[in-house]
């Protein structure tokens, strides 16, 4: 009785969603006057677009170069911010036409001046792209109160390169320069000023990765000369005529090597108190291998923290890559708010660095709150974090995290309850390793330790405890983590009678028993991430890609067969204080690109795959380190741990269970499309498309139709639709997504094609935090 009132509810739920969903956006998009708040005599700008005579100009890079757009608009034609805006009605004192102008957005009505200055500025960036003789012309059109406008792009001849020569008298910047390897310039390139600008700053970066502290790109400067009958031009690179006049003094100014002194670091206003007291330190003072730090006496960060995470040493060149570096080094600390270095020259070639740290709280304490509904049950959490950033005085932090967790099952509260604690070492910590070697590695070191503990009325219960250490580092767009060990202890205290006679003593069984005995998970593995998204361009395409792979009881296989340990005789594995260890290797990848029109509109494409292969000790992988299909972040036509493996149906409902523990996989295919677009106020729209399943790597009693074939598997992709609302809230986003069954393999062919689907067996919803992908 309880189950069918968790359903009908659930599918109300639904269908409440799904109505009034399609009826709002149906009423933005179709009951609104556009040009409702339009003035006589003006247009609103409906359309922008941009024509050119030549398919070498990036017409999309020219758009950033528009002083005026229209409203955003969905799919590049429904205006829902404005039509939101043009809910309101005209009588300003009223709330609610208050609160529909502030969440919406107001017309943008066109303007000749925005118009012109776009002409200019699209002009002036194809003559920086070598287009010197383009011309840009706008064509307004109208048509009641809207306005369309075009800019016309005729490009003519672009200029080019032709000889490029370097004109310096100094050896080293010289062969810099003329490193054909790693120049910018190539003959018969477009003449992009752009270009030209980024060849100084490597030549001059270049220089300053050689200690060259004074030197900046600005001293460089080309010359060019071209003739009327070609549109070549022949470039040099040489000083300013200001340096090529000056005294030699001047360029050895320029050209001279510095190298760092010491290194000085001071807290927070330490640096002012010493300056105003006419350079009396009124605080106390640390040294350790030429770097020094001026503290007062409550500050408690060590000196050594800092310069374990600081790359500009004493006694070495000066170098812009270490600056970078440290900056991004220190920020990272816990109890460090911001960083600022400074220089200061002391000696004919000697510079001392003052790094100023500017501390922020290092104790934090949260709570977070979670509705969950899972298998046709409804349940909540309650999370508890404590963080102390500075837990020794070096930087470390140090976490604590509980978490409790009911859901009403059969009128008995399932329960679970956890602990996790952590602590962090901003350094790299290993028995062996001088202190120069593992300060240059540069990577963080973590402790973890988690307690959790699971009740399922009228099935089992299960305890498990794990500790491991794990290391983590940055280059560049990469992170990198690797898994040193990870201990897991997996132990079920009670499992019901009844559930024992109903699916693991019986023939076959219908739960693979290897899945509910005690057991241990000893593996060390990697993960990683890259991505190439620009902070400084947003609004250009780009991936993000995570990996890992990881192996589990090999090093407790190797010392079974050390010691002639003896296989038990139950089961025939190898055990470690009599209780079975799990013998695998597992590797996932996840590639997601992000397609950019603009600031409102997005298609995001995501593949995630992953396999699991049991060997030696086990004949398959643990439950809880398998893979599943369906839920909120796979295809989400489903829901949670509810689709496969392959077309394996779920048989196993009883009165003592809803949940199907078969529903698990070694192989994973996750595909998904998705266009997110901005609605209005805080609130994101998205329709997406998902496909993938799982499968088992081998042929198992408990998932018949589950294994994974080359010549089947196409056929059992499931498929779903959908859409979903997201409220961005900056610091996180939540999102409630309903996915649709599209194509269900499990179903006979006549029914696997769900073109009408029904309220309570295709229908899927989902709340979440973040992005699916």
């Amino acid at each position: 009785m309880q189950n069918i009132f968790n359903s009908v509810f659930y599918t109300g739920i639904m269908k409440w969603i799904f109505k009034n969903f399609i009826y709002i956006f149906v009423l933005l998009l179709f009951s609104c006057n556009t040009t409702k708040f339009v003035p006589d005599g003006d247009y609103l700008l409906n359309k922008v677009s941009i024509k050119t005579d030549s398919k070498d100009i990036d017409k999309n890079e020219l758009h950033d170069y528009l002083r005026q757009t229209p409203n955003a608009a969905i799919f590049g034609l429904f205006r829902m911010q404005l039509g939101l805006y043009n809910w309101a009605g005209k009588d300003s004192s009223k709330w609610v036409n208050k609160m529909l102008k502030r969440i919406g957005d107001p017309p943008v009505i066109y303007n000749f001046s925005l118009a012109s200055l776009s002409t200019q500025q699209l002009q002036l960036q194809l003559q920086n792209k070598g287009y010197m003789n383009a011309k840009v012309e706008s064509e307004l059109n109208t048509k009641g109160k809207k306005a369309n406008v075009t800019y016309v792009v005729k490009s003519n001849k672009p200029y080019r390169v032709g000889n490029y020569s370097i004109d310096i008298d100094n050896d080293i910047l010289k062969a810099i320069a003329s490193d054909t390897s790693r120049t910018l310039i190539r003959p018969n390139m477009l003449f992009d000023t752009d270009v030209l600008d980024a060849e100084r700053e490597r030549v001059s970066s270049r220089l300053r990765l050689m200690g060259h502290y004074n030197f900046n790109k600005d001293f460089l400067i080309y010359s060019a000369d071209s003739t009327l009958t070609s549109n070549n031009i022949d470039l040099k690179l040489e000083f300013q005529d200001y340096l090529k006049n000056s005294a030699d003094s001047t360029l050895k100014i320029i050209f001279k090597r510095y190298t760092i002194r010491k290194v000085n670091f001071y807290t927070n206003n330490d640096a002012i108190a010493k300056i105003e007291n006419n350079g009396n330190q009124l605080s106390d003072t640390t040294h350790f291998r030429d770097f020094t730090l001026i503290s007062s006496n409550n500050y408690k960060l060590k000196l050594d923290a800092l310069v374990q995470n600081t790359f500009i040493n004493p006694n070495t060149r000066y170098n812009d890559k270490a600056v970078e570096r440290t900056y991004s080094a220190l920020n990272s600390l816990g109890p460090i708010k911001y960083v600022n270095i400074s220089f200061k020259e002391t000696m004919d070639t000697l510079l001392d660095c003052n790094i100023y740290i500017i501390p922020t709280k290092a104790i934090s304490i949260s709570t977070e709150l979670e509705g969950t509904y899972t298998g046709g049950y409804w349940g909540g959490a309650v999370n508890v974090n404590y963080a102390d950033k500075n837990v020794f005085n070096g930087a470390e932090t140090f976490t604590l995290q509980g978490r409790v967790a009911p859901e009403w099952q059969k009128e008995i509260w399932a329960q679970e309850y956890g602990v996790q604690a952590g602590l962090k070492f901003p350094r790299f910590m290993l028995p062996v390793g001088s202190y120069d070697f593992k300060r240059n590695i540069h990577a963080n070191t973590e402790f973890t330790s988690v307690f959790s503990y699971q009740f399922r009325p009228e099935e089992f219960s299960t305890i498990s405890l794990s500790a491991g250490v794990k290391y983590s580092w940055d280059r560049r767009q990469f992170q990198h983590n690797f898994q040193l060990f990870d201990l897991n202890y997996v132990y079920f205290p009670l499992i019901t009678t009844a559930f024992r006679d109903s699916f693991l003593n019986v023939v076959p069984p219908k739960f693979n028993p290897y899945n509910y005995t005690d057991h241990f998970i000893m593996r060390m593995g990697y993960s990683g991430t890259f991505t190439n998204f620009n902070a400084n361009r947003p609004l250009r395409n780009y991936s993000t890609m995570r990996y890992s792979i990881e192996t589990a009881g090999n090093l407790l296989y190797a010392i079974n067969h050390l010691l002639g340990s003896v296989p038990s005789s139950d089961d025939g594995s190898y055990r470690i204080f009599n209780i079975r260890y799990s013998q695998y290797v597992k590797a996932e990848y996840n590639i997601t690109h992000h397609q950019i029109y603009d600031a409102e509109n997005r298609f995001v494409y995501h593949l995630g795959v992953g396999i699991g292969v049991p060997y030696g000790n086990a004949n398959s992988i643990p439950y809880e380190k398998r893979f599943y299909s369906g839920g909120a972040n796979s295809v989400r036509g489903w829901s949670e741990s509810t689709l496969g493996p392959g077309v394996y149906t779920n048989s196993t409902s009883t009165s003592y269970t809803s949940r199907d523990y078969n529903q698990v996989g070694d192989i994973k295919l996750d595909m998904n499309m998705e266009y997110r677009a901005k609605m209005f106020w805080l609130m994101e729209g998205a329709l997406f498309l998902d496909a993938g399943n799982v499968w088992t790597i081998q042929d198992y009693d408990t998932q018949t139709g589950g294994t994974f074939y080359f010549d089947s598997f196409m056929k059992q992709i499931a498929i779903a639709y959908g859409f979903g609302v997201r409220f961005d809230f900056s610091f996180f986003i939540a999102r409630v997504d309903v996915g649709i069954k599209l194509f269900d393999p499990v179903l006979s062919r006549r029914e696997q094609w769900r073109i009408n689907p029904t309220w309570g067996d295709d229908f899927a919803l989902h709340f979440a935090i973040g992005y699916p992908f």
